[in-house]
């Protein structure tokens, strides 16, 4: 039977290469997934970094391929499983196409209709529009693994009003799309947030809820914080940013606590890639400088008797974590004015035709905003 709707995407339709604007297939949900309409999508950077380092990450996915973690829009169908939402509902959801156990085109952001499950989607405030909800999914999802799930530093869940712990946390890289999601889950879930930023974000990660800000810029910066701790409990730290977690690693060793460090990133950046599409020779030194930080934050750790482990955001898919945050927190504390959308949205364009143009804007960097394209 042919569909009512007619589905477009932006493809990446090779490694290294531009993404291109052609049809789609439209696919029906399965018994537990929604298809949204989508009105917005948002960049993050795992999407150039897969454009950028073709095979050397992601490798088992097939091209041609959809990109993308975030969306925000309508829902147009439902499976038959769903019960929380029904066709007309404006929603954010985190579209997991290039997990590993998913690997589907169908649930890639970057089209006009994308399957999403329903354990990973949140209404929509009337008050919000799509273009400001759909900063939150895949780095909500990401700080959400890092601080409460039981591989990481399983901290107490987030609450509408908050449950105070009287312990603190460490966040790493706040004023990032994870870090600012990160610092308003953890005070959320009644912890103390310390943070580190730039001098000119620092206002802004207090507004979030963040009790002191370090410049991570400062030679001083990890002395800082081990005296800003000392006579407290640290319940771990969210490690975000290039070098973030070797700076965590010397924090928590020296304070009272859980000794974890859960790390949103990779030790080293992707950005000295060169702009042109294509193989490039450079990615062998990146991959090798890669693999030689790595371990020597696997040595660090074994010294410092800290713990480590790499967020998945996709894994919150498959364990309560994402029935804490989708359905029993984020709606209602968006509703209420706890949670803030953030970081702002950085809109370049409407139309799939822009998604490029957001990558290209999202590796160049951006400040406390977070490369949105409107549909």
């Amino acid at each position: 039977m042919k569909s009512m709707f007619s589905n477009n995407a932006a493809w990446l339709t090779k490694a290294y290469g531009k993404l291109e604007v052609k049809p789609a297939p439209y696919t029906p949900p399965g018994e537990n997934e929604m298809v949204v309409k989508n009105h917005a999508v948002a960049i993050n950077p795992v999407d150039w970094y897969k454009q950028r380092v073709g095979n050397f990450i992601f490798s088992w996915v097939k091209y041609p391929f959809i990109l993308g973690g975030d969306v925000a829009g309508e829902i147009v169908e439902v499976g038959k499983r769903v019960q929380r939402f029904k066709v007309g509902d404006r929603v954010l959801a985190q579209a997991l196409g290039m997990d590993r156990n998913c690997n589907r085109a169908a649930e890639g952001a970057f089209q006009q209709y994308t399957v999403v499950r329903a354990n990973l989607a949140a209404p929509i405030p009337d008050n919000m529009s799509y273009e400001r909800a759909v900063v939150l999914p895949l780095t909500l999802a990401t700080a959400a693994c890092g601080l409460f799930q039981k591989d990481h530093l399983a901290l107490e869940y987030p609450s509408v009003p908050p449950k105070p712990t009287g312990k603190s946390v460490l966040i790493w890289g706040g004023s990032t799309s994870v870090g600012s999601n990160g610092i308003q889950l953890a005070v959320s879930a009644g912890y103390d947030v310390i943070t580190t930023a730039s001098p000119r974000n620092f206002d802004y990660v207090r507004k979030l809820g963040a009790s002191q800000v370090f410049d991570y810029n400062s030679p001083a910066v990890v002395q800082d914080i081990i005296k800003a701790l000392k006579g407290q409990t640290i319940a771990g730290a969210l490690a975000i940013g290039a070098g973030s977690t070797d700076a965590c690693l010397d924090i928590v060793h020296n304070c009272e606590g859980n000794k974890f460090v859960s790390m949103a990133s990779a030790p080293i950046g992707f950005e000295a890639m060169p702009d042109r599409p294509g193989f490039s020779f450079k990615i062998f030194p990146l991959v090798l400088q890669l693999l030689r930080a790595n371990a020597s934050l696997r040595r660090k750790s074994r010294r410092r008797h800290v713990q480590t482990n790499f967020i998945d955001g996709g894994t919150i898919a498959n364990n309560e974590v994402s029935r804490v945050i989708y359905e029993q927190f984020l709606p209602r504390a968006l509703a209420e004015g706890q949670y803030i959308a953030a970081p702002d949205p950085y809109v370049v364009g409407r139309g799939l035709e822009y998604i490029q143009e957001g990558l290209d804007l999202q590796r160049k960097g951006v400040s406390a905003k977070k490369v949105v394209i409107t549909l």
